[in-house]
């Protein structure tokens, strides 16, 4: 490792650009001295190795490094990445014999500003040393194209992974929109029923009430209570839908229309296989199916037809109902948003239903949409995604 004595300026107008050179071989070391002492430049260190680099930037404080790419003890790409990591200010230029395209790139990832063969003009030389000292880069035109191509299919890697990013940023954030719905619709639609549930045991602690009635409000407690524990129930497998597992969906077909006499599955013979939580897909199901059969004439047969596309398997629940009026398609969807009361309500499952079985649907990247009705029967539509 030697350190030499800086060079007076001679004629030359302001501070000369002070560098370092690192090369494995002394004689190289000594042409580069030679061409290096300018008017513009002072060679104030040289080192054989990359270890031997990172002390004399220390001390020598150079505002250049020509730096030989293949050395013993620690190669160049290595010795730049801890040189710009300690002095980011200095410029590096690469030096090799090599038009190896993979060294350039590791060397420009690694923080060099510019890239010369050894063989290059001793002008080429100069002028990559005297860009670097201003923040600019020469790369050498025999490794330029070659390197330009690798560089482009990089940033487009790189632009392609970004935009990835972006979107899986963007779907969590939709789905965490979603789960702030749901808790906000979860403390709206639990407060009306405990509401009742609490004005009727009230109404009963008051002593107020004639005692014959009171079995009848006993009964109606009973019914508002289970009522809720359903609800409950309801939005504890609307809020594990975000959970998700490799499943058939017909297979959970299947298993919720066996619990009914009048619903039943047609599907393709192959599995149709999609990302979802079991329990949350069966809830829709349920949902779906319940609303079909109580708006289905008695002996009607209820429909769940599954086919299969790109964008995953489409579930339809098909009923042989009146179908919906026209001045209720917008809410059906709504929970708890039709005039009848809680306690009165003859249809229970057509509004609330519809809303948890849209709200799972959605937690895993799908949706639930009335894709028809008409006085046929309504068609209902379960989009479900391949992977959420």
């Amino acid at each position: 490792m030697v350190q030499l004595a800086s060079l007076s300026p001679s004629g030359g107008i302001g501070p000369r650009v002070r560098v370092l050179i690192v090369d494995d071989n002394p004689g190289f070391r000594e042409s580069l001295i030679s061409l290096l002492t300018t008017d513009a430049l002072e060679v104030v260190a040289e080192a054989s190795t990359g270890v031997e680099a990172l002390a004399l930037a220390a001390t020598t404080h150079p505002d250049v490094v020509l730096m030989d790419v293949r050395m013993p003890a620690m190669n160049g790409v290595e010795a730049t990445r801890r040189l710009k990591a300690l002095h980011p200010e200095i410029g590096v230029v690469a030096l090799t014999g090599s038009e190896d395209q993979t060294q350039v790139r590791d060397m420009l990832v690694a923080g060099a500003t510019g890239y010369v063969l050894k063989d290059s003009e001793g002008d080429d030389i100069l002028n990559a040393v005297l860009h670097a000292a201003t923040g600019h880069g020469v790369i050498s035109p025999e490794v330029t194209p070659g390197v330009i191509e690798e560089l482009t299919e990089a940033l487009a890697r790189e632009r392609s992974r970004t935009r990835q990013l972006e979107i899986a940023q963007e779907a969590l954030l939709e789905r965490a929109a979603r789960r702030h719905e749901l808790v906000s619709r979860l403390g709206h639609e639990l407060r009306t029923p405990v509401t009742v549930i609490l004005g009727m045991a009230q109404t009963l602690v008051s002593g107020r009430v004639p005692e014959e009635q009171h079995e009848h409000i006993l009964e109606r407690l009973v019914g508002r209570t289970a009522d809720l524990a359903r609800l409950v129930a309801r939005f504890e497998a609307a809020v594990e839908a975000g959970l998700t597992e490799w499943a058939n969906v017909t297979q959970v077909a299947e298993e919720v229309a066996s619990a009914y006499d009048r619903v039943r599955v047609e599907a393709p013979e192959v599995p149709a296989m999609a990302s979802l939580n079991r329990i949350a897909a069966r809830r829709i199901l349920e949902e779906l199916v319940e609303n079909a059969l109580a708006f289905s004439p008695e002996g009607e047969e209820v429909l769940i037809h599954i086919t299969l596309d790109g964008a995953g398997p489409l579930v339809r629940v098909i009923d042989r109902g009146p179908g919906v009026e026209p001045d209720a398609v917008e809410r059906i969807f709504d929970p708890l948003e039709q005039a009848e009361e809680l306690t009165t309500r003859v249809h229970q499952g057509i509004g609330l239903g519809l809303a948890i079985a849209r709200m799972s649907a959605r937690a895993m990247d799908g949706d639930v949409v009335l894709e028809s009705s008409g006085p046929g029967g309504c068609t209902f539509l379960w989009s479900v995604s391949v992977a959420s």
